[in-house]
């Protein structure tokens, strides 16, 4: 099996690279941060100009129809640069989701061109990290949908013009038939959001909707089939946040072996110790063997037998879920206390990948899941 990137993967991967390395930076990660939502339109503008929020939709909508596999390798270089715009929660999954469903162009065009963000709205108390648990239900009455219920830490909800939400239109609240999709305005009446920052920057929602009605043309996909299509863009968004965090991994990987070179005790470089040489080698390997099962991940997470994929995901999450939390503190460890001020970046990756070990979904629940999935 050919593993080596075409050429246009190539050109994609340094471009990303170039802007997050170089157009990004420290710096500007540290301005978004004081930013409403942590995101600077200025930049998701240029996202837009670049084709990445395009990237994963399908070409009849405007977008480019690439690869999960094309999606990584942007990802990656937005984690190794700390990019904070909210290109996964903003426009990955729910990209991916109205995509999946079919959904009418309208939305998928806004995305692609950077004139709208959009939210998934899944999670419940209680739901133990499992989208078929939907407490929140729809009723019909007349021409439109009554939706009532609560969702809560919806990524990216506070920059949102438009909420993804899943309702429950049919079956108890733990079936997976019965759960239906919603294109929800944010300034719609009866919908109230409390927002919050979150570790490692960016910002989430917990939303009430108290009888908040949707026209029957705002219902995406088919009623009562939306489990299917929700798992799947929820596997995808997984897959994208593991290549954010390899890339923060890399990033970590190499500030501390530069800084291993130019820290001196006794005289003499600390890198030259064999004891933290070894911990070096640690984290190298810990790094490429979460490349691996990023890559190993985005190609498996397009299948269109379930079971593949959900192994495929969940074997990758929970695998960077540890490899992320080690690599992170072995650098912060090497770096002695200056690895944890706010002056260094160290610290923010640190953050940024701690975080990352809950994000769609803890290692504890992957694991789980990865041992029900049977093994095609």
């Amino acid at each position: 099996m050919d593993f080596s990137y075409s050429q246009e993967q190539k050109m994609l991967r340094e471009s990303a690279a170039k802007f997050a390395l170089k157009g990004y930076g420290f710096e500007r990660y540290k301005s978004a941060l004081q930013l409403p939502g942590h995101c600077d339109l200025a930049i998701w503008s240029q996202m837009s100009e670049f084709g990445w929020l395009g990237l994963p939709l399908p070409e009849d909508a405007g977008g480019l129809g690439g690869s999960a596999l094309d999606v990584s390798l942007v990802c990656e270089a937005m984690g190794a640069g700390m990019v904070l715009e909210p290109y996964v929660a903003g426009a990955v999954l729910p990209g991916r989701l109205l995509s999946l469903c079919s959904a009418d162009a309208t939305l998928l065009s806004a995305l692609a061109e950077g004139k709208a963000q959009l939210a998934v709205g899944w999670a419940e108390l209680g739901s133990a990290e499992d989208p078929a648990y939907c407490t929140t239900r729809a009723q019909v009455e007349g021409d439109a949908y009554v939706i009532s219920g609560r969702k809560q830490c919806v990524l990216n909800a506070p920059n949102a013009a438009t909420l993804l939400v899943s309702a429950r239109t049919a079956g108890d609240d733990h079936d997976e038939a019965g759960i239906s999709l919603f294109a929800v305005n944010a300034g719609s009446a009866g919908l109230e959001l409390k927002p919050y920052p979150l570790m490692g920057g960016g910002y989430a929602a917990d939303i009430r909707l108290d009888k908040v009605r949707v026209e029957k043309a705002g219902r995406i996909g088919a009623e009562g089939a939306g489990f299917a299509p929700l798992e799947a863009a929820l596997d995808y968004a997984t897959v994208a946040a593991c290549a954010q965090a390899l890339g923060a991994m890399n990033a970590l990987l190499e500030r501390t072996g530069n800084y291993l070179k130019v820290r001196k005790q006794f005289g003499t470089p600390i890198g030259s110790f064999q004891v933290l040489q070894h911990r070096l080698v640690d984290m190298f390997v810990e790094v490429e063997q979460s490349r691996s099962m990023v890559m190993m991940s985005s190609v498996r997470v397009e299948s269109t037998e379930p079971a593949v994929r959900r192994r495929a995901v969940s074997a990758a999450k929970a695998y960077l879920g540890q490899s992320s939390k080690f690599v992170a503190q072995q650098s912060v460890q090497l770096h002695g206390g200056i690895g944890v001020t706010e002056e260094l970046d160290v610290g923010h990756y640190f953050r940024q990948l701690t975080a990352f070990g809950s994000l769609y979904g803890s290692r504890e629940h992957h694991l789980r899941r990865f041992a029900r999935a049977p093994n095609a």
